[in-house]
């Protein structure tokens, strides 16, 4: 199932979003004709479908870095976290990326704490009708002390095409660490696709393997820097930055940014007892804006269970 096989009924998808009046006064040359180039292209410049799609608000409003963070959306960005999850979590999560309803990103993850690790489940989906990727991960984390925990996961993904051309899917697997070797700082590393897990035998087409490794650091209790370092082994690095302020007990205020593509972003988190409320967008200078929106709800609160700051 080579992506460039579906070049043609999605270019004939998003062009449909533009009707002959807007191609006669020129309308196509502006943001919906840009889309339409842009997102070609990506699949073009792509391997194979099946990207693992971050999710979470959080994370999202500091440039996606999110791999030595630890909390219920560790059951997608990196299992290790779940170890240092003492409480029973759910979360929801939804993106309309680029303002566009055929991109938009749905989510929703779980952490149930037990004696010896702490299990995880994320399901989430991306697209619409007419093209979607499924991701369903069951995942188990263990802390082996305060310091340490590791983490792996078991996925199935899905590609599926409408108009008749049919789904695919295949399972992958996922496999993380989180260490804190000093007070504040968290390093963490994650693996997605360790054994670049073949998709289809049409073109040996196979999942991307995706590399991540990163650090954040907690220079008060108000204050957190997350870096974060990214690389699809088909594709360059990509850098992430971001930066959490606690302005109230309730209230936090967060930025980042991120590389290939250039990205900007910004959002802020509620803590409400046992609710936590997250919306964040990030905004790319040709495409506009992807709003974010998140929600955990902790069912077991405990001090210092789910922590939004590590």
């Amino acid at each position: 199932m080579k992506k460039k096989k579906y070049i043609v009924p999605i270019m004939k998808l998003t062009l449909c979003r533009l009707s002959l009046g807007d191609v006669v006064k020129g309308r196509c040359l502006g943001r919906g004709f840009l889309f339409t180039l842009f997102f070609i292209s990506f699949i073009i410049s792509a391997n194979a479908g099946n990207e693992n799609f971050p999710i979470g608000a959080r994370s999202g409003a500091m440039g996606n870095a999110s791999v030595s963070l630890s909390d219920v959306w560790s059951a997608q960005q990196n299992q290790a976290g779940l170890g240092f999850v003492h409480a029973v979590s759910a979360g929801v999560y939804y993106e309309n990326r680029f303002s566009l309803k055929e991109l938009s990103l749905k989510g929703a993850v779980i952490a149930v704490p037990v004696k010896g690790g702490a299990f995880g489940l994320c399901i989430s989906n991306f697209g619409y009708s007419l093209f979607s990727e499924n991701k369903y991960c069951f995942s188990f984390a263990k802390a082996f002390s305060e310091k340490f925990s590791m983490g792996i996961a078991m996925d199935y993904l899905t590609t599926k095409i409408g108009e008749g051309y049919g789904s695919k899917g295949a399972f992958a697997a996922e496999v993380g660490i989180q260490a804190k070797p000093i007070k504040g700082l968290t390093i963490g590393a994650h693996v997605f696709n360790p054994t670049h897990a073949k998709l289809s035998d049409y073109d040996n087409e196979r999942i991307p393997t995706i590399i991540r490794l990163g650090a954040d650091y907690n220079f008060s209790d108000k204050v957190t820097l997350a870096l974060e370092t990214e690389k699809d082994i088909a594709l360059k690095s990509v850098f992430k930055a971001g930066i959490e302020y606690k302005a109230v007990k309730e209230f936090y205020l967060r930025a980042g940014i991120c590389t290939n593509p250039g990205l900007s972003s910004f959002g802020f988190g509620l803590n409400l007892k046992n609710f936590k409320v997250d919306v964040s967008a990030n905004y790319h200078q040709v495409l506009g804006f992807s709003p974010q929106f998140g929600m955990t709800y902790v069912f077991s609160k405990k001090e210092g269970a789910l922590p939004l700051i590590n």
